[in-house]
């Protein structure tokens, strides 16, 4: 019988294991933050997975770079909502 070859969610599993030393090495304050990014990476799995890209680790920037983007664009939207209640010039 052939080898099969692992799913995209596993072989991200995988990924994120081996950074565990790196994680290890950051403050407590920066581990949130680092979970919070590889999180990014399990949300958007699925696309990873039919993103066709040879590179895993090309998938799992692309996920943290869209969800902090969509991060940029809600703090901007909320600016300007505050903006409009207190009267400032844009």
């Amino acid at each position: 019988m052939g080898r099969t070859v692992p799913s995209y969610r596993m072989s991200l599993e995988e990924e994120i294991l081996g950074w565990k030393g790196f994680r290890a090495a950051l403050r407590l304050s920066e581990r949130e933050v680092f979970d919070e990014m590889l999180d990014a990476c399990r949300l958007h799995a699925s696309a990873g997975s039919m993103s066709g890209r040879s590179v895993l680790l090309d998938s799992m920037l692309i996920s943290i770079l869209l969800e902090q983007q969509k991060a940029i664009k809600r703090l901007r939207e909320e600016l300007e909502h505050v903006k409009k209640q207190v009267g400032e010039p844009r």
